[in-house]
């Protein structure tokens, strides 16, 4: 099962068992774990390259279960 946890200013952390296609349906290659890009910054598309530090702000939260 994957597993995707967002980072307070940062990326989106994937690990598990997952893939990452494009439009297209071609497969990324990846590792066992990997970053997506939030912020729009980095150069690696979909990937994060660390280009969000110092410019990119956002710490969403889900709600919490009732």
């Amino acid at each position: 099962m994957a597993k995707i946890q967002v980072k307070d200013n940062g990326s989106l952390f994937i690990s598990g068992d997952f893939e990452i296609v494009d439009a297209e349906g071609n497969t990324f290659q990846t590792k066992k774990v990997c970053s997506l890009c939030r912020c729009g910054f980095s150069s690696n598309k979909p990937f994060c390259d660390g280009s969000h530090k110092g410019k990119f702000k956002d710490a969403c939260r889900a709600q919490p279960s009732s």
